[in-house]
């Protein structure tokens, strides 16, 4: 298989640099940023350390960025890390990981974000549940027709979206020190007393914090959709996490420019009450549009994206048939647009019964993440030969720590939260009489 595409793949490269950055932009930017530093409070009662841990989950994101920019501009394919360890170990080890992506981490953050987005518009509407199911599936319905239509068209109301999103972030970020009623204060002690933190609270706070942090590799699965992908590719990863890492640590800041630390612990959004406090009413209502916006780009992010794993595995033949189909005059892979539309609508209505089904999302890509990084290794080892447009920085030191980091993570997660972690292991099992059947094609 030549290392530019697969050879069945009919997707074009339409998608600039610009496009790519934004693309991880908005995957990452969703709604935990405004929700989950309340929790992340929780666990870290200190300013400082509680600023140290979102430093850390975005050190560690760009340690597997730096593998990921490598193995994507290795494998420029649709898929991602679907491909990776298809290459490397064996087909089924990339089916299984491609099928955990697609059905639990994809359609189950596309199903999340819609319901969240029912959700937001509390502050304008009031909707009973019947009517937020109802709208959650509008949404999901709307946002599959815009990349239905077109890669240019998903990726021009990607840009919008996510340009709004940092423009308004920064204005919050900006304008809170210069005209809020905050207090300076609030940010110490920024070292006394770090010590005293326990080291498995930190391990339990880095679980939110890299759920917030979900979506830096975005840019690896439209792969064989980026222009020149073996400069754009790594440059999309970098910008973009740096992007994102930045907002986040001055969005904190201000979290606590605006509320001491005990008071950020009792808050489930941390982003409005702290709009709220700086600015009063308006504030309020500034954040809820934020919110809403954010949430909307990240949805939009998650649908261009998703589609692209079960297309690279029906590709493959290792997935239901017609999957691979590209439209004759959109170019998209539009049957796989609507196959997650419809895993993602289904598990809208499961949500209703069951709101915490997919709180082990966090655990899966912490597997799945550390599954393709372990991949660089294997392919340095056993493929010297293969041309590596870029080389991963740090290499063998910082894929290792990405690697032990996240083992620890994973530790502290199969402690604290075994049940979440259970039905992730139970889901990707799954698979595995479905790639025997689609096996016997």
């Amino acid at each position: 298989m030549p290392n530019d595409r697969h050879p069945r793949d009919r997707l074009t490269r339409q998608l600039t640099l610009t496009d790519a950055t934004f693309l991880v932009v908005s995957s990452v930017i969703g709604v935990g940023i405004f929700l989950t530093p309340g929790t992340v409070a929780n666990d870290l009662p200190h300013p400082g350390v509680m600023l140290a841990a979102w430093a850390v989950g975005a050190a560690l994101s760009l340690a597997g960025a730096l593998a990921n920019a490598e193995l994507g501009a290795m494998y420029p394919h649709a898929g991602g890390d679907y491909v990776y360890l298809r290459e490397a170990f064996h087909p089924l080890a990339g089916f299984l990981v491609g099928w955990l992506t697609f059905f639990v981490i994809y359609s189950g953050t596309v199903a999340t974000l819609a319901m969240g987005f029912a959700d937001a518009l509390a502050p304008f509407v009031a909707l009973d549940h019947s009517a937020k199911v109802l709208v959650a599936i509008a949404v999901t319905i709307f946002t599959s027709g815009v990349n239905y239509v077109g890669v240019r068209a998903g990726a021009r109301f990607n840009n919008a979206t996510a340009a709004f999103k940092v423009t308004a972030m920064i204005g919050l970020a900006v304008a809170g020190p210069l005209l809020g009623q905050g207090d300076v204060a609030n940010l110490r002690p920024l070292l006394a007393g770090a010590s005293d933190i326990p080291l498995a609270g930190f391990g339990l706070a880095l679980s939110p914090v890299l759920f917030s942090y979900l979506g830096w590799n975005a840019s690896i699965y439209v792969a064989s959709e980026i222009e020149n992908p073996e400069r754009n590719l790594p440059r999309s990863l970098f910008l973009g996490l740096g992007i994102c890492a930045a907002l986040y640590l001055l969005l904190n800041g201000v979290y606590l420019y605006a509320m001491p630390i005990g008071e950020l612990r009792q808050q489930a959004s941390a982003g409005e009450q702290a709009a709220r406090l700086l600015f009063g009413e308006t504030g309020g209502t500034i954040a809820a549009v934020l919110i809403l916006g954010s949430i909307l780009g990240c949805l939009n992010a998650t649908i261009l994206v998703g589609p692209r794993i079960a297309y690279a595995m029906a590709l493959d033949e290792r997935f239901f048939r017609g999957v691979e189909g590209v439209h004759a005059t959109r170019g998209t892979p539009h049957v796989a647009v609507v196959a997650q539309g419809a895993a993602a609508i289904a598990l809208i209505a499961l949500l209703q019964r069951f709101p915490s089904i997919l709180d082990y999302t966090t655990f899966a890509i912490v597997l799945a993440t550390m599954a393709d990084t372990w991949t660089l290794y294997h392919l340095r080892w056993t493929r010297p030969e293969l041309r590596r447009p870029y080389r991963a920085w740090g290499y063998p030191v910082v894929p290792a720590l990405y690697i032990a980091a996240n083992a620890g993570i994973a530790a502290s997660m199969i402690w604290g939260r075994p049940l979440e972690c259970a039905i992730a292991v139970g889901v990707l099992l799954t698979g595995l009489p479905f790639y025997f059947l689609f096996g016997r094609r």
